[in-house]
């Protein structure tokens, strides 16, 4: 991945097809999309997709002005460029033998995760927060065994109160 990250807001039209069009765009211009999350906003006919890039100013620019152009498009905010509160949300399925359990179980209450399945062998975890959280829970859990993982990939909404 080539230049800064970017979280871009685009807030759309809910509709059919708005997805492909905007996934299109990305793949069209040969832009990877490291993580994509959409939903419903409180307007049933809008939604908000958050999606995290990578590029330089000029393709990032580039990307914002095709996304602008989309009939659906209602609007499009690269977050990069104000304060803003990211999370992302993770279930890990972790090796978890009795012997390792408490430790395991330690790593969970610092992290201020939740277990929310528990077998003899395994304990499915989860974790929400920012990049630098997961990052940190996924180091301190990788030595278990981390068995599968499930990621939501990054949602963010700006800060109210900016400088």
């Amino acid at each position: 991945m080539e230049g800064k990250r970017h979280v871009l807001s685009i807030l759309v039209e809910n509709e059919p097809g708005v997805l492909s069009r905007v996934a299109g765009l990305f793949s069209g211009r040969g832009f990877n999309i490291e993580s994509l999350n959409v939903g419903p906003t409180l307007d049933r006919g809008m939604s908000i997709m958050t999606i995290t890039t990578f590029g330089d100013e000029q393709i990032i620019e580039q990307i914002v002005k095709q996304l602008r152009k989309l009939v659906t498009t209602i609007k499009v905010v690269d977050l990069t460029e104000h304060i803003s509160v990211e999370r992302e949300m993770v279930l890990l399925k972790v090796n978890a033998e009795d012997s390792r359990r408490a430790e395991i179980l330690r790593i969970v209450d610092i992290f201020r995760c939740k277990v929310v399945d528990v077998s003899p062998e395994e304990l499915t975890i989860e974790a929400t927060g920012d990049r630098g959280k997961i990052s940190a829970i996924f180091s301190m859990l990788q030595r278990f065994g981390i068995k599968e993982i499930a990621r939501t990939g990054t949602v963010a909404l700006k800060r109210s109160l900016q400088d």
